[in-house]
Order: C-alpha cells, then sequence, then structure tokens
C-alpha cells in the first residue's frame, strides 16, 4: 500500500468495476476518463470541505460564486496513476500559488520552489527589487520632471522666436527688394543725384540684411546655449537611468536563466531536460514566465520521481474566472499551448497516447452543398467540422474541394471564412474580378449576416449588444481573450428566438468578423455569460458546435441585383 508520505490519494469508493485506459490522455483535446471525473469530484469535496488553508476563489455558499476584486481562481488538476502495489489512485495540483504557498497538504509540490527563503531566488529578486525602487525613486524627483517640462518649453519658445525672426526677414527682403526698384527706376534717368541715391540705399540695405542674418545667429545661439545647458542636466538623469535599466535587464536575464536550469523534468525513460533545453527549439527559444508551474507538468514529475505509473490526465477550473480569460467553474480543459506543450512533449515521450484528433480529417465522408452557381461566383452550405481552408495537418477544406470542383476558376475563391467547427453559408468567387468585388462588400460591410445559435443557459433579455474588445491568447492559441487594453473592437448584436428547457436559440449579427467573436461574445462573464452549446473550447464539447451561418444578403459582383440566401440551422 502507498505509504502516508506520498502524495498518493485513494478512491473513497471501490472502482473495480471501472475499465482503466488503454492509453494515456492527449492533454492538448480531450474528454476526461470516467475515473479522472471522480478524482476531481473527489478533490473538488475536499477544497469545499478543508480548513487547514485559506484562499479566496470567489465562492460562497458551495457553488454560487462571488465576485470581487480579491478572487482568484485557479486551474487544478489531477493524474490517475498506478502504485507498485498495483492501486489505482489520483494525485492533485494546482497551477502556481494557492493560500500564498506552493506547497499545501494532499498535492504534489513544486518541481522548484523558488520560494524558499535561503534559496537564490528570493535573494537575487531582493537585488532587482532594489535596483526597482531606485529607478522609481529617479522617476520621481521633481528635478527629473522640472527640466523635461524646461526642454520642452524651451525647445517650442526657441521654435517659435526662430520662425519669427525668418518670417521677418522674408519680410524684410520683400521691403528692400521693392526699395531697390524704385530706386534703380529714378536712376534710369541717368540723374547723378539718383544714381548716388541708389548706391547709398544699397549699401543701407546690404547692413540691413547683415544686421538680420546676425540676430538670426545670435538668437540660434542663445537658445542652443539656453537648452544645452538643460539637456545636459536631463541626460546626467537620464544616463543614470538607463544604466540601472540595464543592470537591472541583465540581472532579471540572468536570474531568469538560472531559475529555468533549476525546473528540469524527467520522461518514462529516465531523460531529464531543464526548461532552457526543452524550449530551445521552439520559435521564441525562451521559456514563457511561469512555465513549470502548471498542474500537469507537477503531476507528472512527481509520478516519475515517486515510481508511479501515470494512467489518465485531466485538468479544470476552481473558482472565477480571470477577467481576459473565459474560464467556468468545475469545467475541465485542455492544457495551455506556450508553456505546456514543449514540456509535456518531452515529459509523455514513450508513453503510448490517445490519437491526437487535431490530425483526424473531420471533414472525411462529408459532402458540401453547393446553394446557388453562376459562372463567376458559388455559394455553400458547409458543413461543421469542415475547414474552410487547408491548415497545418489536414489539406481537405472548402477551398481544396472547390478547387477540385471548379477547375479553371482565376479568382482567388475564399472571400471570407467560417471557423471549422461553425457551419453555414459561404461565398467564393470563381473569376478574379468577382472575388475582388466580394471582397469589397465584405470590407465595407455591405453584407448583412445572421448566425443562429444555441447557448447554455435561458438568457433573460429579449435583445441587445455585446460589445468586447478582442486578441489572441498568446499562451494558448487559438483561444481569443477579452483585452480592453489591446483588443480590437468586435460588435455582435443578439435577439432571443426561443427558450427551450435549460437553452436559449438566438440569432446573432456580427458588425465586426474577429476570430471567434461570436463564441466569445456568448461565453465570457462580461457579454451573455453563455457558452454556444458544443463548444470545445469556451464551453463543454459535445456532438458539435451549434452555431450556424443561417443567413447571407449581397449584392451579385457582376450583375448588381440584390441576392439573399436563407438556410435553416439544423438544430
Amino acid at each position: 500500500m502507498p505509504t502516508s508520505e506520498l502524495c498518493f490519494t485513494s478512491f473513497s469508493h471501490p472502482i473495480d468495476h471501472y475499465a482503466l485506459p488503454e492509453r494515456f490522455t492527449f492533454p492538448f483535446y480531450y474528454e476526461p476518463h470516467p475515473l479522472c471525473e471522480l478524482a476531481a469530484e473527489q478533490l473538488q469535496r475536499h477544497l469545499e470541505s478543508q480548513t487547514e488553508w485559506q484562499h479566496n476563489f470567489g465562492l460562497e455558499n458551495g457553488l454560487e460564486i462571488q465576485e470581487n476584486n480579491k478572487a482568484i481562481g485557479k486551474m487544478f488538476g489531477v493524474l490517475l496513476v498506478q502504485h507498485i502495489s498495483g492501486e489505482v489512485g489520483f494525485l492533485s495540483a494546482f497551477s502556481g500559488k494557492v493560500a500564498d504557498s506552493n506547497h499545501l497538504p494532499h498535492f504534489v509540490p513544486p518541481v522548484f520552489d523558488m520560494l524558499e527563503e535561503d534559496g537564490f531566488f528570493k535573494a537575487e529578486l531582493a537585488e532587482i527589487t532594489e535596483i526597482n525602487a531606485i529607478i522609481k525613486q529617479q522617476l520621481a524627483n521633481p528635478l527629473l520632471a522640472e527640466l523635461t517640462a524646461a526642454v520642452k518649453t524651451k525647445s517650442l519658445t526657441s521654435k517659435e522666436q526662430l520662425e519669427a525672426q525668418r518670417q521677418e526677414m522674408i519680410e524684410g527682403r520683400k521691403s528692400r527688394k521693392a526699395q531697390r526698384a524704385e530706386a534703380e527706376l529714378h536712376a534710369q534717368d541717368n540723374d547723378q543725384e539718383a544714381i548716388d541715391a541708389l548706391e547709398q540705399l544699397k549699401i543701407k540695405l546690404g547692413k540691413e540684411s547683415v544686421q538680420e542674418k546676425n540676430t538670426l545667429r545670435d538668437l540660434k545661439l542663445f537658445w542652443d546655449n539656453e537648452i544645452t545647458s538643460i539637456q545636459s542636466q536631463l541626460d546626467t538623469f537620464n544616463i543614470e537611468l538607463s544604466t540601472l535599466k540595464t543592470a537591472r535587464k541583465n540581472l532579471s536575464n540572468a536570474l531568469q536563466k538560472k531559475l529555468f536550469q533549476q525546473y528540469k523534468f524527467l520522461n518514462t525513460h529516465g531523460i531529464e531536460k531543464d526548461l532552457n533545453e526543452i524550449f530551445k527549439d521552439t520559435p521564441n527559444h525562451i521559456p514563457p514566465a511561469g512555465s513549470g508551474e502548471c498542474a500537469a507538468p507537477k503531476l507528472l514529475q512527481y509520478a516519475f520521481t515517486h515510481d508511479l505509473k501515470p494512467l489518465a490526465l485531466a485538468e479544470f477550473w476552481w473558482g472565477v474566472a480571470p477577467k481576459s480569460e473565459i474560464r467556468q467553474h468545475k469545467k475541465f480543459y485542455a492544457s495551455c499551448q506556450s508553456k505546456c506543450q514543449p514540456i509535456l512533449g518531452h515529459m509523455l515521450d514513450g508513453i503510448e497516447m490517445d490519437e491526437n484528433p487535431l490530425l483526424i480529417n473531420p471533414a472525411e465522408g462529408k459532402d458540401i452543398d453547393i446553394i446557388y452557381e453562376d459562372e463567376c461566383m458559388v455559394v455553400i452550405n458547409k458543413p461543421a467540422d469542415f475547414l474552410s481552408v487547408p491548415g497545418k495537418n489536414i489539406q481537405d477544406s472548402v477551398y481544396t474541394r472547390i478547387q477540385q470542383r471548379y477547375p479553371n476558376a482565376t479568382g482567388g475563391l475564399i472571400v471570407h471564412r467560417l471557423d471549422m467547427a461553425t457551419s453555414g453559408l459561404m461565398i467564393l468567387g470563381l473569376t478574379k474580378k468577382a472575388h475582388k468585388r466580394l471582397q469589397k462588400q465584405f470590407i465595407n460591410r455591405t453584407i448583412e449576416k445572421r448566425y443562429t445559435a444555441l447557448i447554455e443557459g435561458v438568457l433573460a433579455q429579449d435583445e441587445g449588444m455585446i460589445t468586447l474588445p478582442l486578441r489572441g491568447d498568446l499562451y494558448d492559441r487559438p483561444r481569443q481573450l477579452v483585452c480592453f487594453e489591446h483588443g480590437k473592437p468586435a460588435e455582435t448584436t443578439y435577439q432571443v428566438i426561443e427558450r427551450i428547457k435549460n437553452k436559449t436559440k438566438v440569432y446573432l449579427y456580427p458588425k465586426t468578423g474577429r476570430t471567434h467573436q461570436l463564441r466569445v461574445h456568448c461565453a465570457h462573464k462580461l457579454g451573455l455569460n453563455m457558452p454556444i452549446a458544443g463548444d470545445d473550447l469556451y464551453g463543454k464539447k459535445a456532438n458539435r458546435l451549434h452555431l450556424h451561418a443561417g443567413y447571407l444578403s449581397l449584392t451579385h459582383p457582376m450583375t448588381k441585383e440584390p441576392m439573399e440566401f436563407d438556410i435553416e440551422a439544423e438544430f
């Protein structure tokens, strides 16, 4: 039997009637094994009842979620394992820190404990923190603000005065030119007095010109000296700041590299690699911040170092969602792409896993319905789970099918796209001219689009508008985030069609066409807070994503005739 020192947890009820997994979980796209679901439920009961530590997950009264600024939800993981005794149980882990600690009873420890009091991390971080404090103090120095403002003010005044002097010189030249012209006119009669007057005038005007140039030179010299004097003091400040920032950057990079060297991960072959080695062949070459702190690597590392055989993995969210991401309490999620994929790629090497569903052609055996076609365009009804364009691993798509059907097409074919999971109407151009004109209609937003969606939950409002800016999740593509700082504007209008038990069927009218816009606007807590049924990224997987592009109105690219297409959803 497992010893008490192990983080191994036995199931609270007999599991003899459950079949063990035949292969390990493919962690980036999976349905949790029944035993992992059982383990997760047992862990969740522990989280609800334990009193050994306190963490504000934003949960009150059982499952009721109360949002507040201090609440932080967390990803938890369970790893189904088999002890050398033959007993099947599970390990538990959390991502990052919980209750301001990375060591909690019943949970596996971190791969490396950067929070150790006598460890190098805290000491070297303190040095960086000290430099940060000095930089902050320097930036807050009132003299820095005064000098910066003085340089700006004097530069502006200098520019204005020099420009005024130049304008005065232009007017002076005009005046002198006019005076010379008049004097030369009088001197044409060979009147000696007029000729003498002209010569005297030329001398006088020449002196005026020289005086104006000298005035401009002196004014420029004056302001150069004024600004240089202040700029010199400002440069001293900035050089000190730059030196401090360079020192901070060098110390941070050195600490980061040293820290990444401490995170060492095993695999089933007993091969150990640190984060620097694991990420050296990735596009960025450097591990993202927080690498190695996710639940999955911690669980596998503990299993490998304690002779426990990994059988299956599942990760779920507990508590309130972050402001940007879509996370639902108790829902299972795949491992992240940017941090976990390289690490797990190493750790799971040699373990037989479930097939990667992303390598399986979902369009196999499916046909495309042609709704309309003529010599310059075609309108189709794309099936759900069918790529619009070829993917990284799968070529079969709307593009390749239409290319085969219309081998003489000269246009770029694809005018707009639908997500692979979304079904519905797509327009394709068969000639260059038609393709360009159709694209222009989409760019100018003169094409009207309407989607039908079935969302999880009963929507109280009959209609409304969602305006949440979106951007890609750099750490977990293809997921999208709500981001008010860097996101692109996205607007969706919705209208309830009917309410069916615990679901609502709605029409969605996207004004913009951001990636996953409708899916995120439905699922995010600042949107409808109800994911589209079957959404494997932002909700819960089902037989399909219940989102259908059902209506399009446009102008024929050649005849200019109005066209409408309406295909009812199959749900």
